[in-house]
């Protein structure tokens, strides 16, 4: 055994022996079915603490010869499953397994360059020591040295990366360095015959680089869409369970502080599996609330409930990224701190630290190193639980959050007001958001639609806001939709005049019937029209440049 390749047994018998170890080994028989298939990569990306390492360590003490690791993985969980065609033990120690923790290697004032060189030289010093009689056509080449002892000997080799994507975190702005670094990866393995599995662990999905998104053979299991290691991914609910019980700690204020990423399988077809042999329907996915394993371990083995998050994070890390107020994130934030959802568009993330053109890339960001839940039936976002919220209050004390805060309040106020049918309200504190803002002079309607919705931003925790609506006879401008928790609050329709009034925005939701679109909520509808007058006097005792109306369908 050598220190990369064919590392043994012995760090993943650290695990098994640990005060609190939950078996993940059905991972393995997964794992088993997609040795030497198209689909043998696979990318896991899941935030610090969430038992990445241990995962890889397993792998390599199933699949790694030499590592005897029968009697080990005889006891778990992996050995008890049903043969289905694969028996548990048909790939245990039958590859070579070559393990990489890039971080070793990938550092500030080292370039990309240097890392490759030295990790392949460590790697390849491995080789030579089980393979001496190798003759070696190139000694510093990696990818050439795995090609001259396997072409001879036909032994399959297992890839495990850990941190794979450490060069997108300490070398955030070396896109040279990146695209080095990828083609390194995709020369080591596309089209490899040679490599049976190849299992790369990280914090973030794979870069979405040109034509380095590169790595297209490569299956992504990531804490959006975790696919069939959902249940892999952290703590199941039943696991926390069972250890609170074995601890005698109190469950529900473990749930209340370390719950909340919530993923499905979404289970792709299986000709073979029994519901669609029965049903003629494939299996429906099944949803799992998960934990952060190492804050429950620490809450369980200390009785100490509390954020132990800063163990492997700092405040700032999340405030660098939130305090980047691109298109009203910071508003976002607000609202996710006081239990809002946010549905979001993730596509457009190009998963690193760095290319960010909308809030909704921070916020992917986010999701990505566990700060936000995503449900990915709703594309929607949300603040987990009590130790996140906590990491949320620290990184958002300093100064520059106060009017962010105080307008999230005016905001909360404004919806109040507008379900309380307050028209005068409604105007006032509009006219308030209005000046608050750093443009102060709306240009045209739509320019004041996107005022207003900033305005408004505290109904997204209870709305499904849809701009520019197909009513039948027009385009409402703004439709509020009650979320599924909220039957009771009203459905709004908002209608913007410029230049013109209130009353007359009123007027055209009724000729052009846009209520009728919201049948549903016959009974529970606020039509609401607001008009912003570019001309009014400043000479004028009332005046102000908003004016609003509100009435029940």
């Amino acid at each position: 055994m050598g220190a990369y390749l064919n590392p043994g047994s012995e760090s993943y018998r650290m695990a098994v022996n640990s005060a609190i170890f939950e078996d993940k080994t059905p991972m393995i028989q997964y794992l088993n079915t997609l040795i030497n298939t198209q689909q043998r990569f696979v990318s896991v990306s899941r935030p610090r603490r969430f038992g990445k390492t241990m995962a890889a360590d397993m792998i390599c003490a199933y699949y790694g010869q030499g590592a005897d690791s029968r009697e080990l993985f005889a006891q778990r969980k992996l050995a008890e499953i049903p043969d289905t065609g694969l028996k548990w033990d048909t790939f245990l120690g039958s590859f070579d397994a070559i393990r990489v923790v890039m971080t070793r290697f990938v550092k500030k004032n080292k370039t990309v360059t240097e890392a490759l060189e030295k990790m392949q030289r460590l790697v390849i010093r491995d080789i030579k020591k089980a393979y001496p009689n190798q003759e070696y056509f190139n000694e510093s080449d990696l990818i050439q040295a795995i090609e001259d002892v396997y072409s001879e000997n036909g032994k399959q080799i297992i890839i495990v990366i850990d941190e794979w994507d450490a060069v997108f975190r300490e070398r955030p702005n070396d896109k040279e360095g990146q695209t080095e670094y990828l083609d390194f990866l995709r020369d080591l393995m596309k089209d490899n015959s040679h490599i049976a599995l190849a299992y790369m662990t990280g914090i973030l999905p794979i870069k979405k680089y040109g034509k380095h998104s590169a790595l297209n053979m490569f299956t992504e299991y990531s804490m959006m869409f975790p696919r069939q290691l959902a249940r892999f991914t952290g703590f199941t609910e039943e696991e926390v369970i069972r250890e609170c019980n074995r601890y005698g700690r109190d469950y529900h204020a473990i749930r209340e502080w370390y719950d909340g990423y919530n993923v499905s399988d979404i289970v792709p077809p299986d000709p073979d599996h029994e519901e669609l042999k029965k049903t003629g329907e494939s299996p429906k996915a099944t949803r799992y609330a998960l934990y952060s394993p190492l804050s429950v371990v620490e809450a369980i083995t200390t009785g100490v409930i509390k954020d132990y998050w800063n163990q492997t994070e700092t405040y700032e890390a999340l405030a660098e990224y939130i305090r980047r107020d691109y298109d009203g994130l910071k508003d976002a934030v607000a609202l996710l701190m006081d239990g809002g959802r946010l549905k979001i568009d993730t596509s457009t993330y190009q998963n690193d630290m760095t290319t960010f053109h909308s809030r909704d890339d921070v916020l992917s960001l986010l999701i990505h190193l566990g700060y936000l839940g995503y449900d990915d039936e709703q594309s929607e976002v949300f603040i987990p639980n009590r130790e996140i919220l906590d990491e949320f209050k620290t990184s958002t004390k300093s100064e520059e959050w106060v009017s962010t805060f105080k307008a999230f309040d005016t905001s909360m106020e404004l919806l109040n007001a507008t379900w309380n049918r307050q028209a005068d309200k409604v105007a006032y504190l509009i006219e308030k958001a209005h000046d608050r803002a750093d443009n102060k002079t709306y240009h045209d309607e739509t320019a004041l639609s996107y005022a207003i919705r900033r305005a408004y931003i505290a109904a997204e925790k209870y709305y499904t806001i849809l701009p520019e609506t197909d009513a039948g006879k027009g385009f409402a401008d703004l439709f509020l939709i009650p979320g599924p928790a909220y039957p009771d609050k009203p459905a709004l329709v908002i209608e913007l005049k410029y230049n013109q009034t209130a009353e007359g925005a009123i007027s055209q939701i009724k000729r052009r019937e846009y209520p009728a679109r919201l049948e549903h909520y016959a009974g529970n509808i606020l039509l609401v029209g607001i008009n912003y007058d570019k001309n009014a006097s400043v000479e004028s005792a009332d005046f102000k440049h908003h004016t609003c109306a509100i009435e029940t369908a």
